[in-house]
């Protein structure tokens, strides 16, 4: 499969600074998605065409090196294919996609170098009274990619976490508000936390 992914990436090159073609519709996507999900390779090698660029651009933004960011492009397709039966809101294939070639570019400086190396305009824009702008750039990214693994998850998934980590509400308040025991609120909170994680690679915890 690599094999094919780079001789794609090959014919690709020389068009990957050109704004990437979307789906015409979300209905479109879906079910690309879908049918490669199911072991359409036409379906998903329609996929890596029409995101490619995309792709390519999240890794060069942070990999600052056409190679490495072309190299890491083929490792984040090899991982979509390897992972798209994971992916429960096929329409979320872009921001899915995009958050694994943030975090592999990420994860690829730190193995490197030890340090992420943020792009200046990064640097830039995070710069604060003495704070470490990698630090509040990889923070950032996290916080992205939660709320990209929120998105995929479903709605009663989405809501019981939502309320107990970012609203802060105790047990007690879920339990009044959404109409439900102490127990199940406890039990949603142990699915609904398995499954986020699911969605979102280990590798985000540098």
């Amino acid at each position: 499969m690599k094999t094919q992914l780079t001789d794609k990436n090959n014919k690709l090159k020389t068009n990957s600074a050109q704004p990437v073609t979307l789906p015409r519709s979300n209905a479109e996507l879906v079910e690309l998605v879908r049918a490669a999900q199911g072991g359409c390779r036409k379906s998903f090698g329609e996929l890596f065409e029409r995101f490619y660029a995309t792709v390519f651009a999240v890794t060069l933004k942070f990999s600052r090196n056409r190679h490495t960011a072309e190299e890491l492009c083929q490792d984040v397709f090899i991982q979509a294919m390897e992972k798209l039966s994971q992916l429960r809101q096929p329409e979320c294939f872009g921001a899915w996609l995009r958050s694994i070639a943030r975090r592999k570019a990420i994860n690829q400086q730190t193995r490197n170098k030890g340090a992420v190396n943020i792009s200046a305009e990064i640097l830039t824009a995070t710069l604060s009274d003495g704070e470490i702008p990698a630090d509040r750039v990889i923070e950032k990214e996290r916080a992205e990619v939660l709320q990209e693994g929120l998105s995929q998850l479903g709605s009663l998934d989405r809501q019981t976490l939502t309320a107990f980590y970012l609203r802060h509400q105790s047990i007690a308040r879920m339990s009044s508000e959404f109409d439900a025991p102490l127990g199940t609120i406890k039990r949603r909170l142990h699915v609904a936390r398995q499954r986020l994680a699911e969605q979102i690679d280990p590798l985000v915890a540098l």
